[in-house]
Parts: C-alpha cells; sequence; structure tokens
C-alpha cells in the first residue's frame, strides 16, 4: 500500500484506536484523557517502552507485539496490588508499515484490553525511520494506603514466586531465528509451549488482591529471577537464602535443562517471565497461598530474608551456587 492511500493521523487513530477506547478517552479526539479514582483509592502508574529487535523481533505476530506490550505494564500493576483502570499508547511506526500489521495489532490490543479491563484512554502516532517503537503507560488503582511496595521486605519473611520461572527465556531461544541444538531434542508441544511464553506474557492480575492483602512486598519478575530478587533484597535492605532447587519449572523448562544442563542457568536468570516475586510473613503466608490458589495460581516458597543488607545466597543440591550475571540489563 503507498503512502498516498494510508490513513492520516486522526484517521488511523479513529479507525483502529477509537474503537478500544473506555470512557475515560472521550473518544480520542482530545489531547487528554479523564481517570477519577474513587474516594478513598490512591492511583499507581507504571511505563515500559518496547523496541523491536530489543524486546520482540520485527517479524513477530503483531497481535502478539500489542499483548506484550500492555501485559509487560499490567504485570506491573498485578506485582503493586493495583486494579487497571486505562493506559495511554506511544506508537511510533517505522516506514513500511501497512493497514493490514496496524489492524491485527489493533485487534490484539483490544482483546487483552477488555480481558484486562483495562481501556485504552489516550496516547500519539508518529513515524520514525528507525524500528518500530511502543510505549504504554498503564493507570491502576488502590485503597489509600494499601500498595505492595519492594522495599517491605523483613528478615524472616518467606519469599515466593508464582507460576513458573525460565519458560520465556528458553522461549526466547525456540522461537529466535538462530536455534541452539537443544531444541531439536523437545517434543513439539514443548517447543510450543515455551514459545507461547515468550511471545505472550500473562499479567498475574488475579493474584493482585491477595499480595495487597497479605504481602509484605512484591515485584514482577521481568529481568530474571536473580536479578530480580537481589533488586527486591536491596529496596528493603535485606537479604536472602535461596534454595534454588524449589524454584518452580515447567515440564517443558524441565526437559530443556535435561537436553542441556547448563540451561538451569538461564531459566534462574533470563528475563520475560512477567511472574510475580514476593514476601510474606509466618503469619500471613498461609493466607496468602490459600488466596493465590483460590485465584487458580501457585505461588512457591523458595527461600528466607535474613539481616545480611544486600546479600543473597543460593544453593542448589546442597551447594552454593553464585552467578556472574542474574539478569537482563539494558546497560
Amino acid at each position: 500500500m503507498s503512502d498516498t492511500t494510508r490513513p492520516g493521523e486522526f484517521q488511523l487513530i479513529a479507525r483502529y484506536f477509537a474503537p478500544i477506547a473506555g470512557p475515560g478517552g472521550l473518544g480520542l479526539v482530545d489531547d487528554a484523557g479523564l481517570l477519577r479514582p474513587a474516594r478513598g483509592y490512591e492511583t499507581v502508574v507504571t511505563t515500559d517502552a518496547l523496541v523491536a529487535g530489543v524486546h520482540f523481533f520485527p517479524d513477530d505476530p503483531p497481535a502478539s507485539i500489542a499483548r506484550k506490550a500492555l501485559a509487560v505494564n499490567l504485570s506491573d500493576l498485578a506485582a503493586k496490588g493495583a486494579r487497571p483502570e486505562g493506559f495511554v499508547l506511544s506508537l511510533v511506526l517505522p516506514k513500511g508499515w501497512t493497514e493490514a500489521w496496524l489492524a491485527d495489532f489493533a485487534g490484539g490490543l483490544a482483546k487483552i484490553a477488555a480481558e484486562s479491563a483495562c481501556p485504552l484512554i489516550g496516547g500519539d502516532t508518529v513515524s520514525t525511520p528507525g524500528p518500530l517503537i511502543l510505549s504504554i503507560t498503564a493507570f491502576g488503582s488502590v485503597p489509600a494506603g494499601r500498595m505492595v511496595p519492594r522495599s517491605g521486605v523483613r528478615p524472616g519473611d518467606l519469599l515466593l514466586v508464582s507460576g513458573t520461572i525460565g519458560d520465556a527465556a528458553l522461549g526466547l531461544k525456540v522461537h529466535g531465528p538462530d536455534k541452539p541444538g537443544w531444541v531439536a531434542k523437545l517434543a513439539d508441544a514443548d517447543r510450543a509451549h515455551l514459545a507461547d511464553r515468550y511471545l505472550h506474557p500473562r499479567p498475574r492480575l488475579a493474584l493482585a488482591a491477595a499480595l495487597q492483602a497479605h504481602a509484605s512486598a512484591a515485584m514482577d519478575v521481568s529481568d530474571g529471577l536473580v536479578g530480580d530478587l537481589a533488586k527486591l533484597l536491596a529496596a528493603s535492605g535485606a537479604g536472602g537464602e535461596i534454595d534454588l532447587d524449589a524454584v518452580p519449572l515447567s515440564s517443558a523448562a524441565r526437559a530443556a535443562i535435561m537436553a542441556d544442563p547448563v540451561l538451569a542457568e538461564l531459566a534462574w536468570t533470563g528475563g520475560d517471565d512477567y511472574e510475580i516475586l514476593c514476601a510474606a510473613s509466618e503469619k500471613e503466608y498461609p493466607a496468602l497461598v490459600a488466596a493465590a490458589q483460590a485465584a487458580g495460581i501457585a505461588l512457591t516458597p523458595i527461600g528466607r530474608a535474613t539481616d545480611a543488607a544486600g546479600v543473597a545466597t543460593y544453593r542448589e543440591k546442597g551447594r552454593a551456587r553464585s552467578f556472574a550475571q542474574g539478569s537482563f540489563a539494558h546497560f
């Protein structure tokens, strides 16, 4: 499709994004959106930028790109115990974009926005000679004073993680163009599971109420369990003792590690899991796990916080384990 037959900015917004917008978007004809937090609630704000070739492959399905862009923000809201209220999107389109791509992108965005009750309320669309860039800022709400911080870990707290760890980092290898030899050793179902976990993060919004009621601290696992745990402990001035054998792995991840044992470290340090890492006191731990179970999400204890500020020790099969790099880093 030539540039002359593409919709202009306002037509593009009206055709593809206004149908996704909630009441706070004001039809996407204004310069801003409008949110009205309920009395006694506070607003939680989070933002993430995704760049083609860095956070996703440029030829990934556009609906998957859209889903990931919003999901990573929803994951942050979930970790804070927040209920989604809406989001704004900045879409930086490269040369050569097509209406077919944009229609699929908007369809994927509409689906996750509806699933999460997080409507579009505004944004911006521009063009660039560079790669596709997406930036989403999401807004959530929590009862005043009840946001779950990173900084609340106390010595003696149990440290827990939701779901399974490492699937997305392994899935990146499965999905990417340069597949290592171990990928061919996996069953088709295992390859599909790992690739899907990389392409389609699952924000644990169903955990938000349980975290708000019972967790002392929480954050999502976006850059790798080991590195993100270090961030959680540093923010709290606490230490931790971690049993790596207790870290929950999917059957697909276990199959990959059996095919190549060095992949265990990738599972523990790789990014894009978007699970929840949290802490709870001995008193609150049973209620937290029960509430998570009622929400259909497993929470697994993997260690305990200590008073050795900033010091995390890891054990695997009873022996000490260290890591040269605990997580993905942009800089």
